[in-house]
């Protein structure tokens, strides 16, 4: 926006004192390829763009990128169609994918496991996310944008925003509040249909000295729903983590423990997930209950030993940083949104559902949001 407006002031919030508390700065790191997407969406062409623009990015900046590729594989007969799925969106959406044999995968990575065949994904990389975020940071205040951490946006009055720090009045409000942004949208006037569910994602991490990964390893999804199941990540220094899950959280910023519980939020998360459990849309239920079972290590260390040799439990000793995944709802419908979001008028635009791969799609996606902002406010 800086950079097509040059004479506009643009001020940032964040509530946080520092960048990368929340969705940002707990990802896993992946920069994914595109291959998962129909290729009439957002996410199919802003993935394949976004991971060759921020693989660009890291390595004109000097930060640190590893390009290990992803092997998918199939863990039984019946999910080799499912590869041939994903193939088939690969190449519609021009992403370059590989469909290769067992033998062929595993001279890719020794420890890998699958049946009869595999995909090899050679774009997709991994990178540190706050690595990524804090020069982003630094680009946004060269180019004269004023920046104030520790700011939360409290309400709206009118055409005035209401903030931790005083009142500021905008000529125009772009919400971006993750979490929390369906909450801002409504005081706006908009996601009146719209709700955030969140998701808790828990990771297992390496131990020092474990055997290593050369590349990341996921399962074939379930592509009616929105998660891409328990996965070997490989991260830029070589470590691996186990996961995610994808477990229904009870309230939005629910980290661990009882930190940052908020009983109003609880009361209408737990509204909305009846509601999605009573209808079973995308089989919920069955999802519910079986991410529920992944709170236990062992669990989620069973599933990534159908994916690779050598996975064991003594392995992977500790938790990684939780991360929370700001999941839109069609409170109408009951139904999970699976794209990409966004509403808005001449006042005021919400970025309402911006959820994996939003980390890979972040370059683009936004050149897109700017099109749509000027569109509105001729």
């Amino acid at each position: 926006m800086q950079r097509r407006h040059r004479g506009a002031a643009i001020t940032l919030l964040e509530k946080e004192p520092v960048w990368g508390r929340h969705a940002s700065g707990r990802n896993s790191g992946v920069l994914h390829a595109g291959f998962y997407y129909t290729a009439d969406s957002l996410k199919a062409r802003f993935t394949r763009d976004g991971n060759a623009r921020l693989t660009s990015y890291c390595n004109e900046r000097g930060l640190p990128i590893n390009r290990c590729g992803k092997l998918v594989v199939a863990r039984t007969p019946a999910e080799v169609t499912g590869l041939a799925q994903l193939l088939s969106r690969g190449r519609a959406n021009g992403v370059p994918l590989e469909e290769i044999s067992s033998a062929e995968a595993r001279q890719l990575e020794p420890r890998v496991k699958t049946c009869e065949r595999a995909l090899f994904s050679p774009t997709t990389s991994a990178v540190d996310p706050l690595a990524v975020l804090q020069s982003l940071v630094a680009d946004a205040a060269q180019a004269g944008i004023t920046i104030m951490p520790g700011v939360a946006y409290v309400g709206r009055a009118g055409r005035t925003v209401r903030t931790s720090a005083g009142p500021v009045s905008p000529g125009y409000c772009i919400n971006a509040a993750g979490l929390y942004a369906d909450r801002v949208a409504r005081e706006w006037g908009f996601a009146e249909r719209w709700g955030i569910v969140p998701f808790k994602g828990l990771y297992l991490s390496a131990r020092p000295g474990s055997p290593p990964f050369q590349r990341h390893i996921y399962p074939v999804p379930e592509l009616s729903r929105p998660f891409l199941g328990v996965h070997v990540t490989v991260g830029v220094d070589g470590g691996a983590t186990l996961g995610p899950t994808a477990i229904p959280a009870f309230w939005r910023e629910q980290y661990s423990g009882w930190s940052r519980f908020r009983l109003s939020e609880l009361g209408e998360i737990l509204v909305r997930d009846a509601g999605l459990f009573l209808r079973n849309a995308f089989g919920f239920r069955a999802l519910a209950l079986d991410e529920l079972r992944n709170y236990r290590r062992g669990r989620i260390v069973s599933l990534a030993a159908e994916l690779a040799e050598g996975i064991h439990r003594a392995d992977f000793p500790r938790w990684g940083r939780a991360g929370i995944r700001a999941q839109l709802v069609d409170v109408r419908e009951n139904r999970l949104e699976m794209d990409f979001k966004y509403e808005g008028d001449d006042r005021s635009f919400h970025v309402l559902n911006a959820v994996s791969p939003g980390f890979t799609c972040a370059l683009p996606f936004a050149a897109h949001l700017a099109d749509e902002i000027e569109r509105l406010r001729r």
